[in-house]
């Protein structure tokens, strides 16, 4: 059994926000393997029982807006007693670009107060997570009023491809491991694949793998 939860703020005005990426994908996997089964409210959430795959997933929606994510997402890991590796948390992520998305095995908050709060709870920073990039705000631009704000024309496009890429991933998290899982996602869309070399041609200096990996 596993836990997929998505963050998020409750209520109309927020549908649709940069801050409310993990609802979305939420949403997106009610869709696909909900089969209509209305949602039940539990743990202070919004919450699917489904099966994917050979395994049973329950897909949560804190209710509880998201400085305060941790009580449902503790409340649901001590009543169905699992272990924090198969918990995985969706969020939006200020610091990668629309489009992007980036799993982790477990790690600090990075300023998002959802997962500052679930890791405040639990006590413990080992859980994977899901990231979904929302891009910068612009210059002077105040960064609640740019999260609570709705994605622009363009950027509707490209958080709709991440939030479907963010769907495939956590459908193979399910029945794989998070390394696998980041080792399969984590790649970025954009790079353009490595020529293979000839035989016997030397390859040019490059850069090691090491120093061009992103540290975010």
């Amino acid at each position: 059994m596993k836990i997929v939860v998505g963050l998020g703020n409750p209520g109309a005005k927020y549908n649709a926000t940069r801050h409310n990426v993990g609802f979305d994908v939420i949403d997106a996997l009610v869709e696909r393997h909900a089969f209509g089964a209305r949602a039940k409210s539990k743990f202070n959430a919004n919450v699917n029982e489904v099966m994917i795959g050979m395994t049973k997933v329950v897909l949560l929606s804190p209710l509880t807006y998201m400085n305060l994510s941790g009580q449902s997402v503790r409340a649901a890991i001590d009543f169905f007693k699992l272990d924090l590796k198969d918990l995985m948390v969706i969020c939006d992520d200020l610091n990668l670009d629309v489009g992007r998305i980036r799993i982790r095995a477990k790690g600090s908050a990075g300023g998002q107060n959802g997962i500052k709060d679930i890791i405040n709870r639990l006590g413990s920073q080992e859980f994977p997570r899901l990231r979904l990039g929302i891009g910068r705000p612009p210059a002077n631009w105040d960064t609640a009023d740019y999260v609570l704000g709705k994605f622009d024309e363009h950027d509707q496009v490209l958080i709709g491809d991440s939030v479907r890429q963010a769907v495939k991933a956590c459908e193979f998290w399910i029945e794989n491991d998070v390394q696998a899982t980041m080792n399969r996602f984590n790649a970025d869309p954009s790079a353009k694949p490595k020529k293979k070399q000839k035989p016997g041609k030397k390859p040019a200096d490059t850069q090691s793998d090491t120093e061009n990996k992103s540290t975010d």
